[in-house]
């Protein structure tokens, strides 16, 4: 639900409402009890965090340590276990090398 913002014309009262958007607009100022006017806003802005949108990007660092203590309990996959690679992983897609001979 959004919060909208209003002023009221007669005490210059301005406040805020959590309300519905299918709600009708307040009618009535808080602190002096005439019709305030909503005020257009902006809006708050969105902000994202990191190199990506996934919900793992920012977890606290005690989940990170119980997914670690999990993975390690369950063998964990071969994608967060880091270790010498071999040189067929390394080589693996790539075309071999060939030598010309210039005679």
């Amino acid at each position: 639900m959004p919060t909208y913002q209003y002023i009221c014309p007669y005490c210059n009262h301005k406040f805020e409402v959590f309300q519905s958007i299918v709600e009708e607009p307040v009618s009535e100022c808080p602190r002096c009890g005439r019709k305030p006017h909503r005020i257009i806003t902006g809006g708050v802005g969105f902000l994202l965090k990191g190199s990506g949108f996934y919900a793992t990007d920012h977890r606290s660092e005690s989940y990170k340590q119980a997914a670690r203590k999990e993975s390690e309990v369950s063998g964990g996959s071969s994608d967060t276990k880091k270790g010498p690679k071999s040189t067929a992983d390394s080589t693996a897609g790539k075309p071999a090398k060939t030598e010309s001979i210039n005679h």
